[in-house]
């Protein structure tokens, strides 16, 4: 049975998933939510995705959307009232690839360096170094790439604020001072707050629950 509305696959605080829910978010597009137990991985989620990851997006036709890139592209293309998607192209994209790939790696380590093998201080200090052009780039206006927040913004804030988190007193010493005002910028947004809404953990059989349902 095809669902009635897209079906969305998440994890709170997951920065691909964040990504996806702010975009959802600016759209107006109403979905269900299902937050999921990354530790037990609904077989519903495997059954259309198997690579088990998040966010995942089921589409009323029955098409599936396992990137968060796509399931972006997807509701800005539907309706894009902050001009999120204007101006994108390949120089755009290249941050956004930088993002998820070198920096995706260079926070992992940082976070998990006993997992990887990797001292702290290389993995924080290879980010860096990321961070560093990142600042470059707020000198001329408050956004990465123009006066306003673009996709860039979205795409790479929930890794920089994962990033920051790691040693929130390093982060706050460290010369990123046009970064940490566009950190705060966007983490204290009401856009933010609203997609950080928590969600009890989806369960088979229960009532759907939406992304636009009062909060209790």
């Amino acid at each position: 049975m095809k669902p009635a509305y897209p079906i969305l696959y998440s994890f709170r605080r997951c920065p691909y998933a964040m990504r996806a829910r702010l975009a959802l978010a600016v759209s107006g597009l109403r979905y269900e939510v299902r937050e999921v137990s990354l530790k037990a991985k609904p077989p519903q989620m495997l059954a259309i995705s198997p690579k088990g990851t998040v966010p995942v997006l089921l589409l009323p036709d029955g098409q599936v959307l396992e990137e968060s890139r796509d399931i972006m592209l997807y509701a800005l293309t539907l309706q894009d009232p902050e001009h999120w998607l204007e101006g994108w192209g390949p120089e755009q994209m290249a941050l956004v690839d930088r993002n998820d790939g070198p920096f995706k790696t260079f926070l992992d380590q940082y976070k998990y360096p006993q997992r990887h093998q990797i001292p702290m201080e290389r993995a924080r200090a290879q980010g860096l170094e990321i961070l560093m052009d990142l600042e470059a780039r707020l000198a001329n206006s408050a956004f990465l790439v123009r006066k306003s927040a673009s996709l860039v913004d979205i795409c790479l804030f929930p890794f920089v604020r994962q990033f920051a988190a790691v040693d929130p007193v390093w982060f706050q010493q460290v010369p990123l001072e046009r970064l940490r005002n566009w950190l705060a910028f966007l983490s204290d947004g009401a856009l933010f707050a609203r997609i950080m809404t928590k969600f009890p953990v989806w369960e088979a059989g229960q009532p759907p629950i939406f992304n636009d349902d009062p909060v209790t």
